[in-house]
């Protein structure tokens, strides 16, 4: 997922205090395991709207060693090189089912990590408070569109070594996991809204300029 536009996130790291509960620890030296991962991983360019693979459900992942390893390092680093807040892996071209993400919540609040195999709980619908503030997408770039979506998420899945994990989120941090859950089950984001506006965003791309590498598509 693009930063939000117009600004600048300066997040601070701080210290998560869900530890028996099921859900992931995501808070916790994200500077430092956020660098790890670049550090052994290699940018790769973004594909972008029009690509088969971003256009279909990504295959479960089912082996959790050194190949989904360093593609999790690669896709930390694909994603800082593109300014991004959250990366899914058919974004790199890798058909399966990872993202990864580096963003803050509403309240400044830094989450880092991983999720494999993600599913989106499913919340009660007295739950839902939709936010519709503007969104963006790394295969969308330089397009931003007003959507609605709920203003809290929760995630289950896997980590990078198949241990199941929740991760959960308030805000804009709610808005990439549903964004990067989207991305793995074929949908962009520009596929939830009206016709007009998904003309629009299509619009801003074509006459926008990237600012980091992008795959063509033939």
């Amino acid at each position: 997922m693009a930063q939000q536009e117009n600004e600048v996130v300066e997040a601070e790291v701080a210290v998560g205090t869900e530890v028996n509960d099921g859900y992931v620890v995501d808070t916790e030296d994200c500077a430092e395991r956020e660098l790890a991962h670049r550090e052994r991983g290699t940018a790769r360019p973004i594909t972008v709207v029009g690509n088969p693979v971003l256009h279909r459900e990504c295959k479960d992942v089912t082996e959790f060693g050194d190949e989904l390893a360093q593609l999790i390092d690669d896709m930390f680093a694909s994603q800082k090189a593109a300014e991004g807040v959250g990366l899914a892996a058919n974004q790199i071209g890798v058909d399966a089912k990872v993202f990864v993400y580096d963003c803050p919540d509403d309240d400044g609040l830094r989450h880092t990590g991983v999720v494999v195999n993600p599913k989106l709980v499913e919340l009660p619908a007295g739950a839902r408070v939709l936010d519709d503030s503007n969104e963006g997408c790394l295969s969308v770039p330089t397009a931003y569109a007003s959507l609605a979506r709920p203003d809290y998420a929760e995630v289950e899945g896997q980590d990078a070594q198949g241990n199941p994990i929740k991760v959960r989120g308030t805000g804009y941090f709610a808005r990439c996991l549903q964004h990067e859950t989207d991305h793995l089950y074929g949908y962009l984001y520009i596929d939830r809204l009206s016709k007009r506006d998904r003309k629009d965003a299509l619009r801003q791309m074509e006459e926008g300029t990237p600012r980091y590498e992008t795959v063509p598509n033939d």
